[in-house]
């Protein structure tokens, strides 16, 4: 069995670049890696999936998935999988990404299927260490007099996991990890990993449709009061606007933030559903003593960065107790639902944020709540969605979109969004421009065109607005997003896309200081081309150019420039693959900074930002040492022009290039 490092497609490329950009971070939340590989070694069988095992696939909107059961329904079981070919809405394109993971066969019942769940699946042991040859400032000081002006600890990163899957029925694991710079087994860490997960996770038995225990995720909605899980917003993929996942769902990432800690559980009778869960965990904030109200301690922040370096980032670590609470009750029926969602904080200290005029609503108090009631519904070609949401101070929250299949070649999306602006939720990723939905209105449009089978257009359109002030942002302000991409696949050997971007928004600029900071519009555009060519069997060429102007003609004009060729080098049923990219960028500064997605070891992102002027270049090796043991080597440079200082602060590093080495083996028994 050969597992290689993951392959994404280009929209999903594109979208974890977007995803990245928007909160410039990468995620390290791998739990739809890890569920897309289990599926191709455990491919779901159509005759038996409900509505939950296709929402997880991610690949299908809400429309091909009802005219899936619709399909099931009046003509029965599969007999085979080019069938899928026969349902209304089901293209190639959509298909062809489902074939690893699906299948065909026989239903097999509950009793055949019980009886293996803790023998029958797959151990594994994953083990990562990533390291930065070249020395960074903060391991260099060791001035004892200064405990924060260094790294005490190692200067690799160790990623530990080990998990035992039995396809989507059972699954329970540990997680360990410890970042650059954080001590392993001594000093602020004498209990080794700086981070430990655990959890177990159990599907369908009986009335019990979901059990979690440890640490779990919390989807519910649209997103309004609470999305764990990993979601995307606008993208080249002009129809994913809706929010589609289980209610609970197993985490096992290294990622220390976005999960609850505790136990959960989803019940089903007939068209009943009922969610309950309760979590306890301890959160990293920065805490202030309030000197003029009797020496009271409050929270002025949350620290979402993970890292436990210095004194001072131990001393926020577990800073903050949080008790959470809540739970999903859902009446589903063939054609809609309709659901209602609460979710209850209490804090240990109170959280006070700064006293700047954009935080005049920011969240306050030890305690909150947030409660939405959503619904779906399909009409012919038509389905409906959203969910509308208050949280304790009674502000109000509102998604709402429509799903239109309008030909067999033309599909629409629409969506609008009305979030007051005191409106806030802890855990919320709905679909909006910001990064939380706070304070936004907005209308969206997005079109998908396949006017030949090997032709696809996606366009859209997002005008929005922010009532209040925002970060960065002293007035209230606007903008608008459009894009167009063509997708171009003649064959199985080529495959080009090319779109353009332009976002306009209002920022500060206020060079001089006055009394009033304005808030110009400031606008943005991107032109990129990507082309794909497969060689033969075993190999692949890809090529990338993309440019980027900031503010042009504008008082703060920038532009970028981005090239890179990739080699894929992929036979079927040999042990050794690789991927080789060699790459140029050069831009004016941060604001016209390029993300490009780059191939790395399996279940691990690496999506960097690219600004200055230099080369860039990675090697990613995987090689299958046996049946059970897979091993990766992946090495990355870049090398800057005319720098002799990169990174600021502790990061710094000095000279002109920065390496980054990691190995990863996988062990399967």
């Amino acid at each position: 069995m050969f597992v290689h490092a993951q392959t994404e497609t280009t929209t999903t490329e594109q979208q974890l670049e977007n995803q990245t950009e928007a909160n410039e971070s990468e995620t390290e939340d791998d739990t739809y890696l890890q569920a897309l590989s289990n599926l191709s070694k455990n491919p779901l069988n159509l005759n038996q999936a409900d509505e939950t095992d296709l929402k997880e696939l991610r690949f299908l909107t809400p429309l091909q998935i009802q005219n899936f059961f619709r399909y099931r329904n009046i003509f029965g079981a599969f007999i085979n999988i080019f069938e899928l070919q026969a349902i209304p809405t089901w293209d190639v394109e959509t298909i062809q990404k489902l074939l690893p993971y699906v299948t065909v066969k026989p239903v097999v019942n509950f009793a055949a299927e019980s009886g293996k769940r803790f023998s029958g699946g797959t151990h594994s042991l994953l083990l990562r260490e990533t390291y930065v040859l070249e020395k960074s400032r903060g391991f260099k000081q060791n001035d004892s007099a200064n405990a924060n002006s260094f790294y005490p600890g190692s200067r690799d990163k160790i990623f530990f996991r080990y998990k035992y899957v039995y396809k989507n029925l059972l699954q329970y694991g540990v997680v360990g990890e410890k970042d650059a710079g954080e001590q392993f087994f001594k000093g602020n860490q004498k209990q080794g990993f700086d981070f430990y997960s655990a959890h177990l996770f159990a599907r369908n038995i009986g009335v019990i449709k979901a059990l979690a225990l440890g640490d779990f995720t919390v989807n519910m909605g649209q997103g309004l009061i609470q999305w764990q899980s990993l979601a995307f917003k606008k993208s080249p993929d002009a129809l994913n606007v809706k929010r589609q996942a289980t209610v609970l769902r197993p985490y096992n990432s290294a990622g220390e933030i976005n999960f609850h800690r505790g136990v959960g559980i989803t019940l089903q009778k007939n068209k009943w559903e009922l969610t309950l869960f309760g979590s306890y965990k301890k959160l990293d904030a920065n805490t202030v003593i309030d000197t003029s109200a009797s020496y009271e301690e409050f929270i002025s922040s949350f620290l979402t960065s993970g890292y436990h370096r210095t004194n001072s980032e131990v001393a926020d670590k577990g800073s903050q107790k949080q008790l959470a609470f809540g739970g999903n009750l859902t009446y589903r029926a063939n054609k809609w639902h309709v659901s209602a969602n609460t979710i209850q904080y209490k804090f240990d200290l109170p959280i006070d944020k700064s006293d700047q005029p954009y935080n005049a609503f920011a969240l306050s108090g030890n305690r909150w709540a947030n409660y939405s009631a959503d619904y779906s519904y399909t009409w012919r070609n038509l389905h409906f969605f959203g969910e509308t949401a208050l949280d304790y101070k009674n502000n109000h929250a509102t998604v709402n979109g429509l799903l239109v299949s309008m030909d067999a070649r033309a599909d629409l999306a629409l969506v609008y969004r009305n979030i007051a602006k005191g409106y806030q939720a802890i855990n919320a990723n709905a679909f909006t421009e910001s990064t939380y939905p706070n304070n936004e209105k907005g209308l969206y449009a997005g079109v998908t065109l396949r006017p030949v089978a090997a032709i696809r257009i996606d366009a859209y359109a997002d005008i929005y607005s922010f009532p209040f002030l925002k970060y960065q942002v002293d007035a209230p302000s606007s903008g608008r997003d459009y894009l167009v991409q063509l997708y171009y696949k003649p064959n199985k050997q080529v495959e080009v896309y090319t779109r353009y971007k332009t976002e306009t928004k209002q920022d500060n600029y206020n060079p001089f200081n006055a009394t009033l900071s304005p808030v110009p519009f400031v606008p943005k555009k991107n032109w990129r081309a990507q082309f794909s060519y497969k060689l033969n069997r075993a190999v692949t060429l890809r090529n990338r150019f993309e440019i980027t102007w900031y503010d042009k003609k504008g008082p703060q004009s920038e532009e970028g420039f981005l090239t890179y060729f990739d080699v894929v080098y992929n036979p079927h049923m040999k042990p050794l693959s690789a991927t080789v990219r060699l790459q140029y960028f050069e831009t004016d500064g941060f604001n016209s900074r390029i993300y490009a997605y780059e191939n790395d070891v399996l279940y691990s992102f690496s999506i960097p930002s690219f600004f200055d002027k230099g080369w860039r270049y990675y090697l990613n090796l995987n090689y299958s040492i046996s049946k059970k043991l897979q091993g990766w080597l992946r090495i990355a440079q870049t090398m800057y022009k005319g720098k002799s200082l990169i990174g600021s602060g502790l990061d710094e590093i000095k000279g002109n290039h920065r390496t980054e080495a990691k190995v990863q083996f996988l062990y399967n028994f």
